[in-house]
């Protein structure tokens, strides 16, 4: 999710942003940009995350009721909100956050987590990671992994999901605290350089990779 769209869902959380006008809105959350602001609230309430009544003057969060939902049963299965596409090569994959829709597989599948825990379901495009394991299940192309939107405290050498000015990136973490940066590492059977990350970039961890679905081999 983009920095700006994860600002408003905080602030829609607080307050009906009704009252206020986008310059006003944009005020709260360190933006200057109107235009930046209705660009993003349309996405959030495209994907749910966002309800807007003109007609009743409500614009507020619906993240909670799409938490409650992201694992949901039927039939036996979780169903699991399938986010798009991250990459696992270079920065490409746009990270538009929109539900392409549900994953639905054995609860058996998926380690217990909280009931409180947020997942989502993504699909990975690319070989950086084609040499990391979960569960002793490589992340190849075309796999899905399950993020755990919840988690986003990871430890050196987690597998996260992170957003890099809009751009996806499935790469293991590490933090170099005596330089001051955030390396992205790949794990992959070809040379992939690390991505570095200052403190200060427009960087956030969507995320932390708990399982791999494994893409069928027919």
């Amino acid at each position: 999710m983009h920095t700006i769209q994860e600002k408003l869902l905080q602030l829609a959380e607080e307050k009906n942003l009704s009252a206020y006008s986008l310059r006003e809105i944009g005020k709260f959350i360190g933006e200057s940009s109107p235009q930046k602001i209705k660009h993003h609230m349309g996405q959030l309430e495209k994907r749910g995350l966002l309800r807007i009544d003109k007609l009743k003057g409500i614009v507020k969060s619906t993240r909670k009721e799409w938490s409650t939902n992201s694992k949901r049963k039927t039939g036996g299965l979780l169903m699991i909100p399938i986010i798009g596409y991250a990459s696992a090569g270079p920065a490409t994959a746009i990270a538009e956050g929109n539900i392409d829709g549900f994953l639905r597989i054995s609860e058996s599948l998926v380690r217990p987590r909280p009931t409180s825990h947020v997942l989502f379901a993504i699909r990975v495009k690319g070989p950086s990671m084609n040499r990391a394991t979960i569960d002793k299940k490589r992340i190849e192309d075309g796999d899905y992994i399950i993020v755990d939107t919840t988690d986003r405290n990871p430890k050196n050498g987690d597998i996260v999901l992170s957003i890099i000015d809009g751009l996806a990136n499935v790469k293991r973490f590490y933090r170099d605290e005596e330089n001051k940066q955030i390396i992205l590492i790949s794990d992959s059977t070809q040379d992939f350089p690390p991505i570095y990350i200052h403190e200060n970039d427009n960087y956030m961890i969507n995320g932390k990779v708990v399982q791999v679905i494994k893409k069928p081999k027919i």
